[in-house]
């Protein structure tokens, strides 16, 4: 049989833990992040803004960092640990956070809060004390036309002192 006859090679699928459960798909080797959480597995929390990596409205969680869903290729996710707006529920950090972007007033058309909320989650819980220039400075990534931020800033702070930052 000629290479050119012989029918391709299945690709194993790409298996990476998502808010807690495990998932194994086969994907295209262009397919992104994003698509396969919203298109695929009908995740619909995240949403692309730009699809080009400047507003950060695609955040979630891969290993507890910060990445652009749209940028990010699925194939990429093997082994991984991807956490999505959908999943803050499951964990205490992300019920307190959700509770202080409400009780802040922090959420206007909504837009950009499912990124804003995980760029956060990921400042909750490193731990730190972090000044209201440095909570800026972490949700610097994650635009949103509706506020001046500030009630974003007052719900991480709110937030970080709930979860029992030092």
């Amino acid at each position: 049989m000629s290479e050119r006859t012989r029918p391709a090679a299945a690709k194993p699928p790409v298996a990476f833990t998502l808010n807690g459960s495990t998932v194994a798909t086969e994907v295209r080797d262009d397919r992104r992040v994003i698509d396969l959480l919203r298109e695929d597995l009908g995740l619909t929390g995240t949403k692309e803004g730009c699809g080009t990596g400047e507003c950060g409205a695609c955040t979630v969680l891969v290993n507890g960092e910060p990445k652009l869903s749209c940028l990010m290729l699925a194939a990429q996710l093997e082994g991984s640990m991807v956490e999505t707006v959908e999943g803050l529920e499951q964990t205490e950090e992300g019920q307190g956070l959700l509770a202080a972007f409400a009780e802040e007033g922090a959420v206007q058309c909504g837009y950009c809060i499912p990124g804003m909320e995980m760029a956060s989650l990921a400042l909750v819980r490193s731990g730190e004390a972090l000044a209201r220039e440095q909570i800026r400075q972490g949700l610097s990534g994650n635009l949103c036309r509706c506020t001046g931020y500030v009630k974003i800033v007052d719900a991480v702070e709110r937030a970080m002192k709930e979860c029992d930052a030092p």
